[in-house]
């Protein structure tokens, strides 16, 4: 039969080209203002760019990405330009008091109303 070739990630030639990945990288976000690294927005086409030089890099090592060198790598990246960006968390609060027993009390209100409205229609089907 047949006999299939298998290529075995060379992960030391990876290593070697994925530093040139970030390198490129940082050269791109050099034309960010530091102030904007944490709206994607300003840089998602750099970040496209770096992250399909790790793909290629990784490929041509014949290696599957992603990968634990390559995942290790890129989370490097982003410590490096992304580390003061925190996700602002909304903190949910509940009402005043005078809105929430509002609120709780129009649908009790209106189910009692169409249970009055259902009983005194059901015992008056001699006008129906």
């Amino acid at each position: 039969g047949a006999r299939q070739q298998t290529n075995l990630c060379n992960e030391s030639l990876m290593l070697e080209k994925l530093p040139a990945c970030g390198k490129s990288f940082e050269e791109m976000m050099k034309k960010v203002d530091s102030k904007k690294w944490c709206n994607l927005t300003e840089f998602i086409m750099y970040y496209d760019s770096f992250t399909q030089c790790t793909e290629h890099e990784a490929n041509n090592a014949s290696c599957f990405w992603p990968n634990p060198l390559t995942e290790s790598f890129i989370t490097g990246i982003h410590k490096q330009f992304f580390s003061n960006c925190t996700s602002n968390k909304v903190h949910w609060e509940d009402p005043p008091d005078e809105i929430l027993i509002t609120l709780i009390l129009i649908p009790v209100m209106l189910t009692c109303t169409m249970i009055t409205l259902v009983v005194w229609c059901s015992k008056r089907n001699d006008i129906l």
